[in-house]
């Protein structure tokens, strides 16, 4: 169990889902949960979700939501370039949480920001990785692995729990769907894709309701069969792993191109799945230069 948990893996590739998670973090905040601003003047509408009842937090004001942008903003950009990980990661996932929080009190929750917010809590718990692959404290915590870059239990726990999250997005799903439903059976072989389709659905979706009505049943439990089996995910290896990941991803594309539903909140932690580490991001081969020069 602990090697399931806590596996050896390369630091080098935190380092690179550092910058990718939180240059989503940002455009995040300014784009998709960007009505927190808009919530500070609606506090009568304001209903708390149980983890913001639980902090007693009141509604937003126009001060306190500028400020969290503010914080999310600048730690996010002292991450991405490497500043004090640990103490901007810890800015970014506590002020995220509070403006998710905020943004999910107003009669929406976002569940696809779930593995977001696992993500930023959990990366602050890894030491700086420095250009050549070693912590910033010049130790390698784990040890070396085959390729020959500095690996961490830490690095590896971290990236094992954004995974979970990002299976638990998928398989928790299912649960709405059976209590809405009383059966997997009743929601597989209801009409509610082509319902979708016809209230909120492109183009191809109208076509497809149109010319191809078969198409959704199938499709549904497609869906169905993604979201159950999805745990099957993180004990997956090499190209099986990487085959399923592309089928998660495509699955997303559909639901874009079909209903304008995009999910890219759990789609950029798909990357925690891969080997992020052969990514070359500036001045890392002149870390590696000057490592082996040592």
């Amino acid at each position: 169990m602990r090697g399931f948990l806590f596996p050896a893996l390369p630091l080098a590739r935190i380092r690179v889902l550092r910058v990718l998670l939180y240059a989503f973090v940002v455009l995040d905040v300014l784009t998709f949960s960007r009505d927190v601003l808009a919530h500070a003047n609606n506090a009568g509408f304001y209903s708390p979700v149980a983890l913001a009842r639980l902090l007693q937090l009141p509604a937003v004001s126009a001060p306190l939501a500028y400020s969290l942008l503010a914080l999310i903003l600048a730690g996010c950009a002292a991450a991405i370039v490497g500043w004090r990980p640990r103490l901007s990661g810890t800015v970014v996932a506590a002020a995220f949480w509070l403006w998710m929080l905020y943004s999910n009190s107003y009669g929406y929750v976002a569940h696809d920001h779930m593995a977001l917010m696992v993500a930023v809590t959990v990366l602050p718990t890894v030491a700086g990785v420095g250009r050549g692959g070693a912590s910033s404290e010049g130790m390698v915590p784990g040890g070396v692995g085959a390729s020959g870059m500095a690996t961490s239990e830490a690095a590896g726990w971290a990236l094992r729990a954004i995974q979970i999250a990002v299976v638990a997005t998928y398989f928790f799903s299912v649960i709405p769907k059976l209590l809405y439903s009383g059966s997997l059976a009743n929601w597989g072989n209801s009409a509610i894709l082509t319902w979708a389709s016809i209230r909120r659905g492109s183009a191809l979706a109208h076509w497809l309701v149109e010319f191809t009505p078969w198409v959704f049943i199938p499709a549904q439990w497609a869906g169905l069969a993604l979201e159950t089996l999805s745990p099957v995910v993180l004990f997956l290896r090499g190209k099986a792993l990487y085959l399923a990941v592309a089928l998660y991803l495509g699955f997303h594309l559909s639901t874009l191109l079909l209903l304008g539903i995009h999910f890219l909140p759990t789609v950029i932690c798909w990357a925690a799945f891969l080997p992020l580490e052969r990514v070359r991001l500036p001045g890392r081969s002149s870390g590696r230069r000057a490592q082996r020069s040592r």
